[in-house]
């Protein structure tokens, strides 16, 4: 396996364990994720008015995102506790999906990076409007939660499209 990259979670016998970062140095990471909620052109439409049964579909998918990524260790089992210096959630229409554009971004002085709690705040916000819009259409879609960017850490730099 020379030369390849190994899974960092898997031991010499490929048990599950929780990475020591113990020896790793404190530097400033960001992650940024995306998601997709692809839904009736109505919806929308119900959405960006602010008429929705249960309220506001995207401030409330915000929050949900934000208190999401506070709590990824909890939710993913090898997940290491973050002291999270910042974390935003950003909602915008797209009329050519129909739906929305999720991005999650957040940020650490810490030992390990943060792309967990970007997609973890991504995938509940878009699970948020799901839940709040679900009564007029079931047939809304999530998709293409990924990874956008990361800085900082051993690894390096990433970009999506780099």
């Amino acid at each position: 396996m020379s030369g390849k990259p190994a899974l960092t979670h898997l031991g010499v016998e490929g048990q599950a364990h929780m990475v020591d970062v113990g020896e790793k140095a404190e530097t400033e990471r960001t992650a940024i994720a995306e998601g997709f909620v692809t839904m009736l052109p109505e919806t929308l439409k119900l959405i960006r008015e602010g008429n929705a049964k249960k309220g506001d579909v995207l401030g409330t998918a915000r929050i949900a995102g934000i208190m999401a990524a506070k709590r990824a260790h909890e939710l993913i089992p090898l997940c290491h506790p973050l002291l999270l210096t910042k974390v935003s959630v950003d909602i915008e229409a797209d009329d050519s999906l129909p739906g929305l554009r999720v991005t999650a971004l957040a940020r650490v002085t810490g030992k390990t990076g943060v792309e967990m709690e970007a997609l973890t705040a991504a995938s509940v916000a878009c699970l948020t409007i799901y839940d709040m819009a679900k009564a007029v259409d079931r047939g809304m879609v999530i998709s293409g939660i990924r990874l956008v960017q990361k800085t900082g850490g051993k690894s390096g730099d990433y970009r999506v499209d780099a």
